[in-house]
């Protein structure tokens, strides 16, 4: 396997790999990791897809790409997915993926032509004292002390931030900054995550700091993530003959070790309460999910609080088995091991009364009922003691939504500090409380808010104690390598697997690069891997950057102005000169 860059390798079509009509493939976990997976071993590896089989403990795919209705609760959506132009893996995938929705049109041609026609931007990112404009200004804020500590992260190495917090490399005054305050809510950052995925977030994303402020620079779908993602991938891969097979939980897997080589041999499972295995030789080749984000997520409703579901976690049991068997694969407790450092609670509010979108049209300066974008991503209420953020996505959000409702993304970051509205945690209230907040955060007077909340919405609460667990601070070894070294017929894939590239988590991209790198390697696939994008390496997004960080302040060259002339002027005379007077990086004397 190998990565690669330009038309050249992502045009072309690899021949069949020799062997491949002699192996079948058995995959953990129906997340898009896991579907992903399949696609690439029928598209590229060009294997049966009723070779191919899936084992699921829910009872339907999808994993963290959800959005449902749920007969007496409502529509429920426990998070949502910000993507971008270079996610080069998903967008090799969707390619390849009919669309639902357009005739003749692969996925990626539905979501290219929707964001060319709608783009996204957020006319008003940050709100205080009930929904009044922070005038944050769409600037970061940044001292030059902040400028220095951002700039002195990223040309860190990787190994200076293993194992470090957030909070351990970065000063107070930048976590009060715009900058931070922008990027945490986007992300769900909190001060103690790992300051190396800051790093690596940096580095991934430099391309859009300029679109950082007003999130110009994410794009959406059209429908909610399981409606526009999940099921037109799913309906091909059912059409290619794969086998899904849901309501089963993977218990263990058996591996015959030894100094040299690793080979994956038994996957147990139980089905509908019955155990059952699962024989694998060399030819099964046999792809893992590791943890879960939304494991043990729990749901309350209108009227009743979310809960926190410290018991079993399945998918996080289940690589604690395996780890337990090799040093390479990995160390779960480093990221599950901390509940209440990785949890936070979403809730999905579904409005019923019409006076409720005057009040979202009133921050986000559009008509939520106008079928484009809405708030263009979250809006945050900085002075929200739970630092609250909300989303509205493009309306409907599902296609069974009423025309006259309009559903609502509200989360969280802080988990357990009492509301300003409600004296409550956001752990501890019932959906018509949360909305109660929200409201409150939204300009709502106050005399309204209680009957609004009442009968104005219909909301559903959702805890999740290990979203955020990869954020966790780490060092290497702590996620096994998608393909550990030896291993001859099984990979690790999803969030918790390790590429060797520059790539970061909790992105579908990395959720689709795992699996990719892994049909690559084992069936030794004669086509390159996209590589990530390299903005971190164009010295024109550097300067981009640099120039949006410091809000458009340009540098002042030294001396005297006579002195000044005369560097300026040679400045001008070089390719360096002109991209650094291009960029706005010096000043004009």
């Amino acid at each position: 396997m190998h990565y690669s860059a330009g038309n050249y390798e992502a045009f072309a079509r690899p021949r069949k790999p020799a062997g491949v009509d002699e192996k079948t493939a058995w995959f953990v976990g129906a997340g898009l990791a896991s579907m992903a997976g399949a696609a690439f071993l029928i598209r590229d590896g060009q294997m049966a897809g009723d070779k191919i089989s899936v084992f699921e403990e829910l009872d339907l795919p999808g994993g963290a790409l959800d959005g449902i209705k749920e007969p007496k609760k409502g529509f429920v959506i426990r998070g949502g997915r910000e993507m971008e132009n270079h996610f080069e893996c998903l967008w090799d995938l969707y390619r390849s993926i009919p669309s639902i929705e357009i005739d003749g049109a692969s996925v990626l041609d539905e979501f290219f032509w929707l964001n060319n026609d709608d783009p996204n931007s957020s006319l008003q990112r940050v709100t205080m004292d009930q929904g009044q404009d922070a005038h944050t200004d769409f600037k970061f804020g940044l001292s030059d002390k902040a400028q220095k500590e951002l700039t002195k992260l990223f040309l860190a190495t990787r190994e200076e931030m293993e194992n470090k917090r957030i909070d351990e490399v970065m000063s107070a005054e930048f976590l009060g900054s715009n900058f931070w305050l922008y990027w945490r809510t986007m992300f769900a950052f909190e001060n103690w995550h790992s300051a190396l995925e800051f790093k690596l977030y940096l580095h991934r994303f430099i391309h859009h700091i300029k679109g950082l402020p007003d999130l110009s620079a994410l794009k959406f779908t059209k429908y909610n993530q399981y409606e526009s993602l999940v099921l037109p991938l799913y309906r091909w891969l059912l059409d290619q003959g794969v086998h899904f097979q849901f309501s089963t939980t993977v218990t263990d897997v058996d591996f015959d070790i030894d100094q040299t080589r690793k080979q994956a041999t038994r996957i147990h499972w139980t089905h509908n309460g019955e155990d059952g295995t699962t024989e694998l030789g060399p030819n099964d080749l046999a792809f893992m999910t590791i943890g879960s984000l939304t494991e043990n997520s729990d749901e309350g409703d209108h009227h009743t609080p979310a809960t926190l579901n410290t018991g079993p976690a399945p998918a996080w049991d289940l690589w604690r088995t395996i780890a337990a068997k090799d040093p390479a694969f990995g160390r779960p407790d480093v990221f599950a091991g901390d509940i209440d450092a990785t949890k936070w609670e979403s809730c999905t509010v579904t409005t019923l009364d019409k006076r409720i979108p005057e009040y979202i049209q009133k921050i986000c300066k559009r008509d939520p009922f106008s079928g484009k974008v809405v708030t263009g991503g979250i809006v945050t209420a900085k002075d929200s003691s739970w630092l609250m953020s909300w989303t509205v996505n493009r309306q409907p959000h599902f296609k069974q939504q009423p025309a006259d409702q309009i559903v609502v993304w509200v989360y969280a970051l802080f988990s357990d500090v009492e509301g300003d509205y409600v004296k409550k945690s956001i752990s501890a209230c019932t959906g018509e409380e949360i909305t109660r907040e929200w409201l409150y955060h939204v300009g709502v007077p106050e005399d309204q808010i209680d009957e609004l909340a009442a009968t104005g919405a219909k909301s559903v609460p959702c805890m999740m104690p290990y979203v955020t667990a990869f954020f966790m601070p780490r060092r290497a070894g702590d996620r096994p390598a998608v393909v550990p070294e030896g291993a001859s017929n099984f990979a690790f894939i999803g969030q918790f697997a390790e590429s060797a590239t520059r790539d970061c988590i909790f992105t579908t991209e990395y959720s689709v690069r795992t699996p990719m790198e892994a049909v690559y390697t084992l069936l030794d696939i004669e086509r390159g891997v996209p590589e990530v994008y390299g903005s971190t390496y164009d010295v024109r997004e550097l300067l981009n950057a640099t120039a949006r960080l410091r809000d458009g302040e340009e540098t002042e060259l030294p001396g005297p102005h006579f002195l000044r002339e005369k560097l300026y002027d040679k400045f001008q005379n070089n390719e360096v000169g002109k991209l650094l007077t291009e960029y706005k990086i010096i000043a004009t004397p």
